[in-house]
């Protein structure tokens, strides 16, 4: 049996074993408005510490939890209760028919049924509202709190009351740890017994195996996996760094936990010792964390893999503070966690505020320093060597603005750590340094997830990838359109992790991740601007209902021009005026729904109306008198796309008409933009309205000895010899009369369409000469004119007509 099925096998029981679980929950009995009210009238009024602070918030928030599914358990019930009641319907009138006792005593019991589970969900609102209100208590009372202990001024570390008091606390303190030495003694006693020796030394070396050599084949393997699996690309160097981060963290969090399990099933924890070792888990974790962040942003070993654009020769000097950062993290950790644990005394935690604020602060200077290279040059060797350590130097040369002011930034905040240290305010000194290491893992974390992000979008949506080619090709969207979408999902997703950014960067701010996350849930519940409320949740719907209303219109309209329209009988023009429309109905039924997810009913905007009435009656009447042009034209159909029209002195073919205006194409293949009140309030030449046929008008002066018989013959040979001129009906050749001394011949005949009765007209004209100067019949000269002899012509006692077509003849 291969991985493969024993993997998909094992996800079905966890899947079964999750549904199993989920439905003994279900089945437990749901508590009662006096049992949650009883529950939170038990929680204490006040509290000493900040950790009774965050215990007890996370009770009421348990709480808050538990009253909103019985909140939505009895909505659901409430509901299902007003179904019913109007299936029976209103209760009737007096002096109406009366209806059966059966129906009346129903609704009865129906009524009083949706009274009272009304009354538990406005009773279990006013237990929630209660209990937020002692949880936002406790939060500004931990808030103070923390301002006061950061405000606190204890003894400078340069003046002698600072190294007196730790004197005088050294043998209390030295005395707590004898204990909690004599604790972790006891514990390696047991560890040593040949009972739980073998385990223990195995979880140790496991660990070992995992955390080290693990993580080191893991990131291999996930370096030649996304060399071979993924395409090159930006999306492949954020996803390694990912997943190396992850691979870390999931090791030596599994690496962690099976040494702190095995510990507790051989009985090697104390109750101090337990504490210290809950919190190792967790300090190995962050630590995992961080050094794989600072190894895979640096990547020395693969400098084409980089994500951040730093130059070699810096990342190589930056290479041993990821491990730096794991040291001085540890070495910070274990003073505070000692403190805690063991309940030292007042000056033992002063010095541990000032053994973190130097140690942090020194950490951060050394990388200033790193960052700023090397203060003097190396001595200069060849010629070669010197050209090629060029280039780098001149790439780590250039260096933004915004980087050196962010630099002398973080400077000046050390140099302030150093001078509240110095002062005596360590507390606030040791929080900013903890703040500052802080802020720089999170902004890294961040500017990982945020190429992802955009790496991302950019990779499937865009119409540079495979994705969005087969995008492109399925619903006919443009380029320019997948583009866009994959820039405007970018945005979304980068201003979504920016928001998370900030909680992250607020959590050490003296609050816990669980209250910052319970005021992004506030958050995400809305925030009012006026008359609106602004909800999170209901802007992604909105856009999400907008992208997809959008696309769902645009393969309908697609599916109706290539597929179903095409089969109909109706011709082009009506084809285009029904999608046009349908693609107005569908675009303002899409943006209703939109509103409608926004929360945002027609009532609502009534004052947008009312400022639109006033914009049209100043300066939108025309926009507006064209739009409603271009609905009469799609509905009437007076003109249509592919309609030869004469308007004043353009002529030319409809290609499409929008909103606002219609474009027509000219003979000179230029496009001119008639705006659509132009073709409603003036007259319009429409040449192919009723029928499509062309006509080609020929009009040709002979002589009175001319031989109309012949003449006519050869006229309608002519006609009938060109393939464009059609059989029927037939052309047609009529003398019209003698003017000035000369016989005027009018030839008629249709054509296929006007747009070639130009070119079918002088084809004609041409095989019509011919034709003439083969039968010999000559054609009416001007006065003067040479004849084909070289003789002059004499003069006519009248002026003659010009020869061929007569002026004022149209097609």
């Amino acid at each position: 049996m291969s991985w493969f099925p024993r993997l998909a096998a094992l996800l079905l029981a966890a899947m079964f074993c999750c549904a199993s679980f989920a439905q003994a929950d279900s089945e437990q009995v749901a508590p009662t408005i006096a049992a949650l009210r009883t529950e939170l009238e038990k929680m204490p009024k006040t509290v000493e510490s900040s950790e009774d602070v965050s215990a007890l918030v996370a009770q009421i928030n348990a709480l808050t939890a538990t009253t909103e599914k019985f909140i939505a358990s009895r909505t659901s019930e409430l509901n299902d209760l007003n179904a019913r009641l109007g299936e029976l319907g209103p209760a009737p009138a007096g002096g109406a028919a009366a209806e059966t006792p059966d129906i009346t005593k129903r609704r009865a019991t129906l009524t009083k049924e949706r009274n009272t589970v009304d009354a538990d969900i406005r009773l279990a609102r006013l237990v929630m509202v209660d209990a937020q209100q002692r949880a936002s208590d406790l939060l500004a009372k931990r808030r103070a709190m923390f301002e006061a202990q950061l405000t606190e001024r204890a003894a400078s570390p340069l003046g002698r009351e600072f190294w007196g008091d730790l004197a005088d606390a050294w043998s209390g303190d030295v005395d707590r740890l004898q204990a909690l030495g004599a604790e972790i003694g006891s514990s390696v006693e047991v560890a040593r017994q040949p009972e739980h020796a073998p385990a223990v030394i195995f979880s140790l070396i496991f660990a070992l195996l995992i955390a080290l050599p693990g993580n080191w084949l893991a990131e291999r393997i996930l370096t030649q996996l996304a060399a071979r699996v993924l395409p090159a690309g930006r999306l492949r160097r954020s996803l390694l760094v990912i997943a190396i981060v992850t691979a870390n963290v999931l090791l030596v969090g599994l690496a962690a936990q099976a040494v702190y399990t095995t510990f507790d099933l051989h009985g090697l924890w104390g109750e101090q010792t337990r504490k210290l070792g809950q919190a190792m888990v967790q300090s190995g974790i962050f630590i995992a964390f961080v050094v794989g962040l600072g190894r895979a942003l640096l990547s020395n070993g693969r400098p084409s893999w980089r994500l951040p654009p730093i130059p070699d020769a810096m990342a190589a000097r930056l290479a041993p503070f990821p491990w730096l950062m794991a040291l001085i993290a540890t070495l910070v950790w274990l003073p505070t966690q000692v403190n805690a644990v063991v309940d030292a005394s007042f000056a033992a935690v002063v010095a541990a505020h000032v053994v973190t604020a130097l140690a942090l602060t020194g950490m951060i200077g050394a990388m200033l320093l790193r960052l700023r290279g090397p203060r003097d040059a190396a001595p200069a060797e060849t010629a070669a060597n010197a050209n090629a350590a060029a280039p780098p130097a001149a790439e780590e040369a250039e260096r933004p603005l915004w980087v050196g002011m962010l630099l002398g930034l973080i400077a000046l905040i050390l140099i302030l750590i150093w001078i509240l240290v110095a002062t005596g305010y360590v507390a606030m000194g040791s929080f900013l340094a903890s703040q500052l290491n802080w802020s720089c893992i999170v902004l890294a974390a961040f500017y990982v997830l945020f190429k992802f992000a955009d790496d991302l979008f950019m990779a499937v949506v865009s119409s540079h990838s495979s994705f969005g080619q087969r995008l492109q090709a399925s619903f006919g969207l443009a380029t320019r359109t997948l583009d866009q979408a994959a820039v405007a999902l970018s945005g979304l997703s980068r201003v979504a992790l920016f928001f998370y950014m900030l909680i992250a960067l607020a959590t050490p701010l003296g609050t816990s991740p669980g209250e910052v996350f319970q005021r992004s849930g506030k958050f995400g519940s809305g925030v009012k601007v006026g008359e609106i409320q602004l909800v999170p949740g209901a802007i992604f719907s909105a856009v999400a209902v907008l992208v997809a209303g959008f696309i769902a219109l645009r393969i309908l309209k697609n599916w109706l021009d290539s597929r179903f329209l095409p089969t109909t009988a109706l011709e082009p023009g009506m084809q285009s005026s029904i999608t046009t429309l349908l693609g107005y109905v569908g675009g303002i039924t899409v943006i209703a729904f939109t509103l409608s997810a926004l929360g945002i009913g027609i009532e609502r905007i009534a004052w947008v109306a009312s400022a639109l009435s006033v914009g049209i009656g100043f300066g939108l009447q025309a926009i507006v008198q064209n739009f409603i042009s271009g609905l009469i034209l799609l509905a009437e159909r007076p003109v249509k796309v592919g309609d030869w029209v004469v308007l004043g002195n353009a002529e030319g073919d409809i290609r499409r008409i929008n909103v606002r205006a219609t474009e027509i194409q000219l003979g000179d293949r230029s496009t001119m933009i008639v705006p659509n009140s132009e073709f409603i309030t003036k007259t319009v030449r429409n040449m192919t309205l009723s029928n499509a046929e062309g006509r080609v008008l020929i009009r040709l002066p002979m002589p009175l000895t001319t031989n109309a018989s012949r003449a006519r013959d050869v006229i309608l040979a002519a006609f009938g010899n060109h393939p464009g001129v059609l059989s029927t009906p037939a052309p047609s050749v009529t003398l019209e009369g003698v003017e000035v001394g000369f016989l005027i011949f009018q030839a008629v005949a249709y054509v296929q369409s006007p747009r070639v009765a130009g070119s079918i007209r002088s084809d004609v004209l041409f095989s019509i000469l011919d034709g003439l100067r083969e039968a010999d019949l000559p054609m009416a000269a001007y006065p003067g004119f040479p004849s084909p002899t070289g003789a002059p012509v004499p003069p006519p006692a009248v002026a003659a007509p010009a020869p061929g077509i007569l002026p004022g003849t149209t097609a």
